[in-house]
């Protein structure tokens, strides 16, 4: 594979290059590996940057919805739409159900847009492991926004957040109990909320409880990376299509003033830096997946098992021959 030509046409926003250039940054396989590492070395010097969206909520509160809503509405704007949707993977092959791309239909048709659904491959909290540099080819391709999905467990919250610039938590309209079971984590780290399915009869539960949301982010610590206001609670309405243009200019505006007083860049760096220290781990965590690493630790399971040796020692010595 010629990566000078697929970097080219990458940064000329050619849909398929885009897609084969994720496909191989999405490969396991060592040659692969050291291709993708060689692409994303040749696109680290372009200057487009999109706006990253993670966005995350529980099943059933409308994601797919929104995303669908959300992009076409940013189409019809003329911005151009990234959406990198992680869905949970296939327990026999390991691929992609590729359930999101095929409830986003109208979006999927959108020459504007570009849906790519990435299996999760078992990685922490469903968000695939090479989703940051998938965001990065979308940023080469000239994409405005790029809306990153999760699957919405475990700790997926906390992984998309250091790959997005703003973190919206969707949620559907309930009661109380509803906003004790949100962690204070996950609403500390949120920029916006949006209080999905404010429509119909739904309409005043969605209020109050962008209300009582409100409420809660009030008793939070105000963030330096935040101007007044921020972070806040809003309602929408995917179906109907309402409060979504309300939202984007919310989000921009954030970026924007976080653009100008320099917390965009450094927080760009800190992300930098949190997949630096998380490609160490999975370099050193690779090395335990060799045969004769496997073998090694086996062969002191085993050792262990008897009494022959204690657990401690068995282990810095594995690890002491790893680094040999």
């Amino acid at each position: 594979m010629d990566i000078t030509e697929l970097s080219d046409k990458i940064i000329v926003g050619d849909r398929r290059a885009l897609a084969r250039a994720i496909t191989l940054v999405e490969s396991g396989r060592a040659d692969h590996r050291a291709q993708a590492a060689a692409l994303m070395e040749t696109l680290k010097t372009v200057e487009k940057q999109a706006i990253r969206v993670g966005l995350s909520g529980t099943p059933g509160v409308g994601k797919s919805t929104f995303i669908e809503s959300f992009g076409m509405m940013l189409t019809a704007r003329g911005l151009r739409v990234a959406v990198l949707a992680v869905d949970p993977s296939s327990a026999r092959s390991g691929g992609s159900i590729l359930g999101d791309k095929t409830r986003m239909e109208r979006l999927s048709r959108d020459p504007g847009a570009f849906i790519r659904p990435s299996p999760s491959q078992s990685h922490l909290g469903g968000v695939a492991r090479r989703t940051r540099d998938a965001v990065a080819l979308c940023e080469a391709a000239g994409f405005d926004a790029v809306l990153i999905e999760t699957v919405g467990v475990g700790q997926s919250e906390t992984v998309v957040a250091e790959m997005s610039d703003i973190f919206v938590l969707l949620l559907a309209p309930a009661g109380g109990d509803e906003l004790q079971g949100v962690k204070r984590g996950i609403m500390e780290m949120a920029d916006l909320i949006l209080v999905n399915k404010a429509d119909g009869d739904l309409k005043p539960a969605a209020t109050r409880t962008c209300s009582d949301y409100a409420g809660a982010l009030r008793l939070l610590r105000k963030r330096p990376q935040d101007p007044e206001g921020f972070p806040k609670a809003m309602t929408v309405s995917a179906l109907q299509e309402d409060g979504l243009a309300r939202a984007w200019d919310e989000m921009t505006a954030l970026v924007d003033w976080r653009r100008e007083t320099g917390h965009f860049a450094g927080r760009r760096a800190e992300q930098a830096r949190y997949w630096f220290q998380q490609e160490i781990r999975h370099c050193l965590l690779a090395k335990l997946e060799t045969p004769a690493a496997k073998a090694m630790m086996q062969d002191y399971a085993e050792r262990v098992a008897t009494g022959e040796v204690t657990p401690t020692i068995a282990a810095s010595e594995v690890v002491k021959h790893l680094g040999d």
